[in-house]
């Protein structure tokens, strides 16, 4: 019997050997691969926490539209590109200048006997916008031309060369990709209202705003400004007026813009930009010049320039004067007198008879002008040069004795010491300040160093113009688009990221468990 005993107790010890292995190795299996599991779980709910945050929060890519608009004016052309956002405010767009282009050559409407040269003479142009504007955008992108006082001036001598002109641009545009409205001559009720949208908008007069959603209000009773344009054949005077206007006399347009109506009066006097002027004033004294030759005030003394007298009366401003003169060429001798320059300047401003109780020049009514004066073009241009803008000058005083020291200067010193401007526009700033300068004083801005702020680039950036002032209130033909969704809702995405936080914290806390007390887990 004692034999027997060992092999009773090998099996007895052997039995929960073997239990004891397959539990431990069950186990095992389970704390180990069940953390493998929810680390997998961890991974993937992290992963898509973070895709939907991402997704959700990334910028959307600007949504912007673009225009082009060309200035097809009386001595050249410019184009211009704007860009606003397409969610308008207020039904209208925010819009910029982000470039621009000079068209090399004369105004547009010298190539009325040279149609075939106008693709070659915007080619370059509209090569220039097609790299700007992104690829994808061109055919959302309009595109305008509009003509002013040059083109005014030849549809009234020839209707038919001016529909040419207008025919050959629109053939032009509509062969690049670009969403082309149209090629029309403005009216200079439009040019001088635009004009004052411009430069109201830039200086915000209208409205306050910036990109981050901002849309703050300039102070109710602030006052606009008025506008005054000087092209080369035509020029306009806009301001918001508080005099009542008669229907008689009544020059008033009314705009729409962010959110808000603005009646103002404008008018625009053909034949009295700054080049139609001075052929006006040529012409007119070319009467009483001797044989052949013209002493003329408004030249530097020196200065001669030999012109024939068919480019003289070619213009319909000055026909009433051609048959004064029948001299083929015509000698123009400078004699630098700015007092007589003046009063020659005068006698363009016609005042005779008005039926009206105030009247500035051509027997035109116009309600007294008020408030401060924006003056671009022409007007900064000879100013500038001048030295005589608003926040140089302090008298009158010291406006006439600038102006008489510049116009007796010899012209052999005034070329010698500004080599770098054509020698065109250089001869006639005496005229031109001269000319400014009286005009300012038919518009009984007498002062205006206290009343006209000359402007080029507002904020230097933006040109002042007719030509901002027209995309602006084109804008709200143009419909606005909604805004860019995001991927989710905002409720979903609320959800979706509560849903994956929580999931990430019930795995943490089960690994956490597995891992540090699995035979409790176990159990």
């Amino acid at each position: 019997m004692e034999g027997m005993m060992p092999p009773f107790h090998f099996l007895f010890f052997s039995k929960p050997s073997v239990y004891i292995d397959q539990n431990s190795s069950v186990k095992t299996f389970f704390s180990r691969n069940g953390i493998l599991i929810l680390g997998f779980i961890f991974i993937l709910s992290l992963i898509a926490l973070i895709a939907v945050g991402l997704a959700q929060n990334k910028k959307l890519p600007d949504n912007f539209k673009y225009g082009i608009v060309f200035d097809a004016g009386s001595s050249h052309t410019s184009m211009y590109i704007y860009k606003w956002s397409a969610e308008k405010m207020n039904d209208t767009g925010l819009v910029y200048e982000t470039a621009s282009c000079e068209v090399k050559g004369p105004g547009i409407s010298s190539y009325a006997s040279n149609l075939q040269d106008i693709p070659v003479y915007l080619s370059k142009c509209m090569g220039k916008a097609k790299d700007l504007i992104p690829k994808y955008k061109h055919q959302d992108t309009p595109l305008y031309l509009g003509a002013t006082a040059g083109m005014r001036l030849l549809r009234m001598e020839n209707e038919e060369l001016a529909k040419m002109i207008l025919s050959a641009v629109t053939s032009l545009f509509n062969s690049y990709p670009f969403n082309f409205q149209g090629a029309r001559i403005i009216s200079g009720f439009e040019e001088g209202a635009y004009g004052w949208i411009t430069i109201n908008y830039l200086l915000g007069k209208l409205e306050k705003h910036n990109w981050k959603n901002q849309f703050l209000r300039e102070n109710e009773t602030q006052d606009t400004y008025g506008a005054l344009d000087l092209g080369g054949a035509s020029t306009q005077i806009t301001f918001v007026t508080s005099t009542q206007i008669s229907k008689q006399f009544k020059k008033t347009t009314q705009f729409r813009l962010y959110g808000k109506n603005y009646t103002v009066y404008t008018y625009s006097y053909l034949c009295h930009g700054v080049d139609q002027a001075l052929l006006r004033k040529l012409a007119l004294n070319a009467k009483d010049a001797s044989p052949g030759a013209l002493m003329e005030p408004c030249f530097h003394p020196g200065y001669e320039r030999t012109v024939l007298t068919s480019s003289l009366f070619s213009s319909v401003c000055t026909k009433i004067y051609k048959n004064w003169i029948s001299s083929r060429n015509l000698t123009i001798q400078g004699t630098g007198n700015f007092q007589k320059c003046k009063e020659s300047i005068t006698e363009l401003f016609q005042n005779n008879y008005c039926n009206a109780s105030y009247c500035t020049f051509d027997m035109i009514y116009r309600p007294p002008t008020e408030g401060h004066f924006g003056a671009f073009s022409a007007y900064y241009y000879a100013m500038d040069f001048l030295n005589l803008t608003s926040d140089k000058v302090s008298s009158l005083d010291m406006v006439t004795h600038k102006m008489e020291e510049f116009c007796s200067t010899p012209w052999s010193v005034v070329n010698t010491a500004f080599p770098q401007v054509k020698e065109k526009y250089l001869s006639e700033y005496c005229f031109s300040g001269t000319y400014v300068l009286t005009l300012l004083q038919k518009y009984n801005l007498t002062e205006y160093w206290t009343q006209v702020e000359f402007m080029d680039k507002i904020n230097n950036k933006t040109e002042a113009g007719w030509t901002l002032g027209y995309m602006l209130n084109l804008t709200n033909m143009i419909p606005a688009e909604l805004p860019q969704s995001k991927p989710f809702s905002h409720p979903t995405y609320i959800s979706l990221m509560v849903i994956f936080s929580l999931l990430l914290a019930i795995v943490f806390i089960l690994g956490s468990v597995m891992f540090q007390k699995s035979s409790y887990f176990w159990k």
